[in-house]
């Protein structure tokens, strides 16, 4: 191969490697809860059978995801809000989303809104039958 054009070669692929790099998503930190306290039973007495924790996923393409769960969700936590790195960037503040059969939290973090979008609408857990139903975050 031609050296010249070996070395233009490398140039290209070291260029798009900082550009891959370059590409990142906003920073946001994954702390999971505590596990619920263990059942107690008396002597002799089989504990009593858990309800299984995730009772129905419902996906509607494009919209928003939410499942039902069957233990509630815990307080939101407090979080320090860090300074706002633009006019255009907004806050999407932190909420428990449930992960591997229990819930995580998800922290806050700045974000520019995607083109056509002006408002956050916050994901919520809303009490639904014997369970909570959560709904995703999403961009109008």
């Amino acid at each position: 191969m031609n050296p010249r054009h070996l070395t233009s070669l490398v140039a290209i692929t070291g260029a798009l490697g900082l550009l891959a790099g370059c590409a990142s998503g906003p920073d946001s930190h994954l702390v999971s809860a505590p596990p619920p306290p263990a059942p107690t039973a008396a002597a002799g007495v089989a504990p009593a059978p858990q309800p299984q924790q995730v009772v129905a996923t419902v996906v509607v393409p494009g919209v928003v995801n939410s499942y039902i769960v069957v233990q509630a969700p815990p307080a939101p936590q407090p979080e320090a809000v860090p300074p706002r790195p633009s006019a255009q960037h907004m806050w999407i503040a932190g909420y428990w989303t449930w992960q591997n059969n229990r819930y995580a939290w998800m922290a806050g973090h700045w974000e520019l809104p995607p083109s056509g979008a002006n408002a956050w609408v916050n994901p919520r857990w809303e009490p639904e039958g014997s369970g909570f139903r959560f709904y995703e975050g999403y961009w109008k």
